[in-house]
């Protein structure tokens, strides 16, 4: 029998893969998702927080706020609240990995060669 290969995991949903197109570029990946997490050196097997970026409406500053019990310092906000991630170097595994989170709590985990 032929092994059966999932490309690309819906995680944590019992729901379709969302409809969430990236576009990969020498800047950084775009997206608008509730919040997005990239690996920018994802292994296959284990995932690591490397960026997170929170771009979800409805107040999201004072949901972090409140959820990391803290004031989050402005000029950190900035580079957490944005829709294109920061520049990163070419991995090593030459895989990067993104989940985005919706504001239902679906996930997707795409990995992506770089």
């Amino acid at each position: 029998m032929k092994p059966v290969i999932i490309e690309d995991p819906v995680i944590n949903s019992p729901y379709k893969e969302l409809p969430r197109h990236f576009r990969l570029a020498d800047e950084g990946i775009t997206d608008d998702g509730a919040c997005r997490f990239i690996d920018t050196n994802y292994n296959g097997e284990s995932f690591f927080v490397r960026h997170a970026y929170f771009t979800g409406a409805d107040r999201p500053y004072e949901k972090l706020s409140k959820a990391l019990k803290a004031e989050i310092n402005e000029d950190a906000w900035e580079q957490l609240y944005r829709t294109k991630s920061r520049p990163f170097k070419k991995t090593d595994t030459g895989r990067i990995a993104v989940k985005v989170i919706n504001h239902y709590g679906d996930e997707v985990l795409r990995v992506y060669p770089v």
